[in-house]
């Protein structure tokens, strides 16, 4: 499994020729990273007197935080099998009709699937961000430029998750299909877009 391995071995694999892990996975894992770093806020500022008006918030904010970043820890290996799946629907035999019919139905499948799963993984992203922002707002100050680095990461993975969506997209012939990831991906991309520019403008007046 890839979250199994170390940094510098799962680096080294995405630098390989190998098809997979590849941008999916790595937007995972910067969801992910961006998710723990607002949780590493969170740690900074529980149960400091200073800050006792937000600890419930900051409670709230740290668990939500933990069941995101485990949902895109997931999601690392996740993207990988679903490349898989497709892979192995592209191998079918197609010497006859009825398997010709059977293969194209099950690369169809597979490449929903494939498509279904990054969008999660946008989806995550966009709540990561804001955590990341309110964070920024309520949390330690010491840690402003964490909370920063949580919501540019946290960014990155939702353009890259919507980047491994839409090349997808190319493959599926389901029009119905289309048209509902299409609405959600512009839905998604407006909010990542607000929350990523405020969390910049945020980011300028505490860190300079």
């Amino acid at each position: 499994m890839l979250i199994n391995k170390t940094v510098s071995e799962f680096v080294e694999e995405l630098a390989s020729n190998s098809p997979a892990p590849g941008g999916g996975s790595t937007a995972a894992l910067a969801g992910a990273l961006g998710a723990a770093l607002s949780m590493m806020v969170c740690n900074f500022t529980e149960g400091k007197p200073k800050f006792s008006s937000v600890q419930d918030e900051i409670f709230q904010i740290k668990q939500r935080g933990l069941i995101l970043k485990d949902g895109l820890v997931n999601y690392i290996d996740g993207d990988t099998d679903a490349f898989d799946e497709v892979m192995k629907a592209y191998k079918l035999p197609k010497g006859t009709d009825e398997e010709k019919v059977l293969r194209s139905e099950q690369i169809q499948e597979a490449t929903k699937q494939a498509t279904l799963l990054p969008l999660k993984v946008a989806e995550s992203c966009v709540e990561v961000l804001k955590l990341s922002l309110r964070v920024l707002t309520i949390g330690n100050p010491n840690t402003a430029c964490d909370a920063a680095v949580s919501g540019v990461t946290a960014y990155a993975g939702f353009q890259g998750a919507i980047f491994n969506v839409k090349i997808n997209l190319h493959s599926i012939k389901d029009e119905t299909f289309l048209q509902t990831i299409r609405d959600k991906i512009l839905e998604l991309q407006e909010e990542a877009d607000k929350y990523n520019q405020l969390i910049l403008d945020r980011a300028k007046e505490v860190v300079g």
